[in-house]
């Protein structure tokens, strides 16, 4: 594979939500995590441990996890019984991380022709995270509570490989931390340990191209912009 190619799949790699119906074979999503297992990992400790969802038992949990979530927006005391087990976003948001926040949450619902306000229409858009988007497949990524933070780092690299070579078999995905909060309903549910803390969920399937939100492209800050340059 040429470096022109490899760019060219991590450029268009998006974070779809919005997916067809259609699977990919069991064969294909094996195939990925394979390839994806040769992320490196500090000390070889591979420190990921994934789920597959499809079929009934990944509507099932959809069911339950949107339930809950509906729940907690008719009585926002209930917030209190889903806790995330470590924190993905900062307690409190400083610039310049709200301003590229907000203009990514503001400019999906714009698209969306969803206003400020509209409480009701975000409230059924950011529920559509725990229908994995109508995503054909659900992925849990889960990993031993008492691994450190630099496997947490592992991980991450773990999980681009996952979207980078689904994208060149012509998938689509996107990586969701809206699920970890409701990790006491997924974590029976799948089968993991309590020895377990969930990372992340992902969709993965083939996207929708005709739903437009899948026209979305988030920008990127220039490379000045983040980069010193020393000699």
């Amino acid at each position: 594979m040429s470096n022109s190619t490899v760019d060219d799949v991590i450029q268009a790699r998006m974070s779809a939500r919005a997916f067809t119906s259609e699977a990919p074979s069991r064969e294909l999503i094996q195939h990925i995590l394979q390839v994806a297992s040769r992320a490196p990992s500090g000390t070889n400790t591979q420190p990921w441990k994934v789920y597959v969802l499809e079929g009934n038992i990944l509507a099932e949990l959809c069911d339950k996890v949107c339930d809950a979530y509906e729940a907690i927006s008719n009585n926002p005391e209930l917030a209190d019984q889903y806790k995330e087990a470590y924190s993905y976003y900062p307690e409190k948001w400083f610039s310049p991380y709200i301003d590229r926040r907000r203009e990514n949450g503001w400019s999906l619902y714009g698209l969306l022709g969803i206003e400020k306000g509209e409480k009701e229409k975000m409230f059924l858009q950011h529920q559509r995270n725990f229908r994995f988007f109508d995503a054909p497949v659900g992925l849990f990524f889960t990993i031993h509570r008492d691994l450190g933070t630099g496997s947490i780092l592992d991980y991450g690299m773990f999980l681009q490989n996952i979207m980078v070579s689904a994208q060149s078999h012509g998938l689509a995905s996107c990586p969701q931390a809206a699920w970890n909060k409701f990790s006491k309903i997924i974590l029976p549910a799948i089968g993991a340990t309590s020895e377990e803390m969930l990372v992340c969920g992902m969709a993965l399937g083939y996207a929708d191209q005709a739903d437009k939100v899948n026209t979305f492209q988030t920008p990127r800050a220039k490379v000045d912009e983040f980069t010193s340059w020393l000699k």
